[in-house]
Parts: C-alpha cells; sequence; structure tokens
C-alpha cells in the first residue's frame, strides 16, 4: 500500500482550492499495489499550515461560551463576520460516557457541512476521558480545543478549566496525547499568570506538548464577575513574540468593532477571539455600526426555527442581545423570563419590536455614537452595546456575602442534580425543581472560559 501525494502538494504549492470562503482541508488518496483506491485519507496539518489551509487564516473568532455558543448562535456569528467558530466547552468525561453519553451528545451537540472551520472544546483532567470524546468528532470538526481558562467555581470543584494551570505535567499529558492520537490538530485556550515570564513559560510549555494553536486570555484566574477587570494586552503581545511556530490568538478587551484592529495592532497577534462582545452584539466583528437589539433577536430566532435549539440558550442569548432595550419595557422582561414555548418568545420579541420602533420615532437618535464623560459612546437603548458591569459597593459586596453564599451552594446542588440526572438515578428527578432552576439564575453573570 502506498500513498499518493498529488492533492497534497498542489493544496501546499499557489493553488488553493477555496470552499464557502474558506480553504477546503488537504486530503490524501490511499491506494493499494493495483491502484485501486480504497479510502481518501486527510492529512494532518500542523502550526502555520493548519491555520492557513484548514482554517483559512481568520482573524475574527467567536469565543468558546458554555451554553451560548451552539449551533444556531454560530450560523448567525458567520453571517456578521465569524471567520472561525467554537462550539461551547463539552465535558469529555459526560460526552464519552459508554451509558449516557448519548443523551449528553443529543442535547448539546449538532453541526452540519456548512458550520465550518469549526473548533470542538473540551474540558478534561483524563487523557483518557478527552481523548475518547474527541474521537467522538473527529470527523466533523477542524481541530480539538483543550480548555485551560474557565474561572467559575464550578471547574474548581470539577478540576478543569484554568484551576488546572499549576499542573504542567498534567496540562502537557492531556495536550500530546491528542496530539499524538488525534486525526485533526489539538489547540488550547489559556489565561494568563500573575508575570508575563510564568505566562511565557507556560505557553511555551503547550507549544511543546503539541498544541497547533493558541488563544490566550488576557485576564487572571481571579478576574470573572465583578472582578472581571481589564485584559493584560502587554502579556499577550509577550506571548505572541515568544511563539513563533504556531499561531496565537488574542482574548479580551473587545466591546466594539474598531477594538479588533486595535489588538491585533497591540499584540501582533494572527487573530482577535470575541466572547461577551459578540453575546451582546452579535454583528461586531462586521462592522462598527451597531444594529437594532429586536433585529438582530428576530433574526436569532429565525435561525432557531431552522436548527431546533433549546429554550434554555435562546432565552439566555436574548436577555443579553436585548439587555439595553428590557430595562425600559418591563413587563417583556418579565413575560420572557417565564417564556415557557418558542412561540411565546416568539411573540415577545415582536411586541418589543413594535414599541422600540415607536421609542425611536419619538426620541430619536441625535448624539448617538459621541462619547460621555467616561469616554464610553452614547447609545440608545433600542441598539446592541457593550455590557458594562456595575461596580461593587465600597463594602466590596460585603453584605451581600450570604446572598452569595447561597448562590454558591445553590449552584453545586444544581451541578450534582444534573449529574444524577444524567446518571439516570431517582434523585435526579428533582433537577427539574423550578425553584432551584430561578435562584441559580436570577444571580447569574456573563462568564465565558
Amino acid at each position: 500500500m502506498f500513498i499518493s501525494f498529488i492533492a497534497c502538494a498542489r493544496a501546499l504549492g499557489s493553488t488553493k482550492a477555496v470552499l464557502h470562503g474558506t480553504l477546503t482541508p488537504v486530503t490524501m488518496t490511499v491506494t493499494n499495489a493495483n491502484s485501486t483506491t480504497i479510502a481518501p485519507v486527510r492529512q494532518k496539518l500542523s502550526g502555520y499550515d493548519f491555520y492557513r489551509q484548514v482554517l483559512g487564516s481568520p482573524r475574527y473568532i467567536v469565543a468558546p461560551m458554555v451554553d451560548q455558543s451552539e449551533h444556531a448562535w454560530r450560523v448567525l456569528s458567520r453571517r456578521y463576520g465569524g471567520q472561525l467558530c467554537y462550539t461551547p466547552m463539552f465535558h469529555a468525561r459526560m460526552f464519552s460516557d459508554p451509558v449516557n453519553g448519548h443523551k449528553y451528545r443529543a442535547e448539546q451537540w449538532s453541526t452540519d457541512a456548512q458550520d465550518r472551520p469549526l473548533i470542538v472544546q473540551f474540558c478534561a483532567n483524563e487523557p483518557e476521558h478527552l481523548l475518547s470524546a474527541a474521537k467522538l468528532v473527529e470527523s466533523d470538526c477542524d481541530a480539538v480545543d483543550l480548555n485551560l481558562g474557565c474561572p467559575q467555581h464550578i471547574a474548581k470543584r470539577g478540576h478543569y478549566g484554568s484551576f488546572l494551570q499549576d499542573e504542567w505535567d498534567l496540562v502537557h499529558n492531556l495536550i500530546s496525547t491528542l496530539n499524538t492520537d488525534l486525526s485533526i490538530p489539538v489547540t488550547a485556550k489559556i489565561r494568563v499568570f500573575p508575570t508575563i515570564e510564568k505566562t511565557v513559560a507556560y505557553a511555551k510549555m503547550i507549544e511543546r506538548a503539541g498544541a497547533q494553536m493558541l488563544v490566550v486570555h488576557g485576564r487572571l484566574r481571579d478576574q470573572k464577575g465583578h472582578k472581571t477587570g481589564l485584559a493584560d494586552w502587554d502579556a499577550i503581545r509577550a506571548v505572541k513574540q515568544a511563539i513563533t511556530s504556531i499561531p496565537v490568538i488574542a482574548n479580551g478587551n473587545i466591546l466594539y468593532h474598531e477594538d479588533l484592529q486595535r489588538c491585533l495592532d497591540y499584540t501582533g497577534c494572527d487573530g482577535v477571539m470575541t466572547a461577551e462582545g459578540n453575546l451582546y452584539n452579535p454583528a461586531i466583528l462586521a462592522s462598527s455600526e451597531l444594529p437594532h437589539t429586536w433585529a438582530m433577536a428576530e433574526e436569532y430566532l429565525g435561525i432557531c426555527r431552522e436548527f431546533p435549539t433549546r429554550l434554555s440558550p435562546i432565552r439566555a442569548h436574548l436577555f443579553k442581545i436585548l439587555q439595553p432595550s428590557l430595562p425600559h419595557h418591563t413587563d417583556l422582561r418579565t413575560r420572557l423570563s417565564k417564556a415557557g414555548t418558542f412561540d411565546e418568545v416568539w411573540d415577545i420579541v415582536a411586541e418589543l419590536k413594535v414599541r422600540l420602533m415607536e421609542d425611536e420615532v419619538r426620541i430619536g437618535e441625535e448624539g448617538m455614537g459621541e462619547r460621555d464623560e467616561l469616554g464610553y459612546k452614547k447609545v440608545p437603548y433600542w441598539r446592541c452595546q457593550p455590557y458594562f458591569r456595575p461596580e461593587l459597593p465600597a463594602d466590596n459586596g460585603a453584605s451581600g456575602s450570604k446572598r452569595k453564599k447561597e448562590v454558591g451552594e445553590m449552584e453545586e446542588v444544581m451541578e450534582e442534580r444534573t449529574q444524577q440526572k444524567k446518571r439516570g438515578t431517582e434523585e435526579g428527578k428533582i433537577a427539574e425543581d423550578e425553584e432551584c432552576v430561578k435562584k441559580v439564575k436570577e444571580f447569574a453573570t456573563v462568564e465565558v472560559a
């Protein structure tokens, strides 16, 4: 048996095949001694060959977002400039579980031929679980990403995400296992350390382990919720300068479209990734124009009709897209929070559209785009805009410590009940407790990996 490299030589040369605006994966043809074709084999590229020939040299990238970068959202994001999309973070052990994994996959994972280029992200702390999960998707995506950035309490409790960043041997093993045994490349997404030196050393270790692309979120593990703060572009730039064999993607501080180029110019990175910026303005990658909130919500719901989507992510998306609008129509905000069917949600958005169009005619948009005293753009509430977390009170929220403790405990209870439900136990039935769901969501803040 031998391998014909004709297609590979053409793809690696000056002639490149283009499909749907991106470069097609390079393939090889396997033949036997009689020159009979047996099967096409996809060549596994690395570093910049992978970035250019498989991913199509993406500059604008939509981040992996827990329960938020689902198939329908990726369709919307690609319409508005998303050149590469990630799936939500999947739990490798649950995804590959031999008993209940099929249920988890059916609920969480979907794609199609147009959903490319695509990277599937997993969290894991066992190389075997990670490889098993990755093997289930390697034919339907372009790479598998290891989440090393999730800062949430649930990640600490589950021992994954950014809570692996002090276990370099384990991280190396996770990445090298996929690099050796997977037919597609492995990539990684990290957070920075307090010092640039340690951040660069960490990135180099990940490069040596076999990651073929690295996303650097310029925030520390402790920067989350009200403590999110600014991402450190200097740390990202230092990583880019130190890592030369694989592409480096910057993540953090993208509020408006013009921030994309500012970030690329400052850090020198190959591309820039946005998470919250994309959630609150799905058109952020396409233009500096701020679209109407109702128009984006309406378009997203139209996609959800074509690509059936669970109500939970639909509502979550709408609360972010409509975030500036709903405080001016609180009755609809209340109805949206209680909506139990897609048709109810559709009717609420339709009614909000009518009201916001009337508001725009009545109030007008004079002064739109001007800067306020803090330097932020003045944007009317019927247009998509960034979300700025309110500052904590002078006591740093100490007066609400009991409340926050209750929320943390409730999140733990909900996670345990979810696990029980997926194991099919009787106790899992109480995971449907509406009061628990309501309480968790009431205090939830937007968090991405």
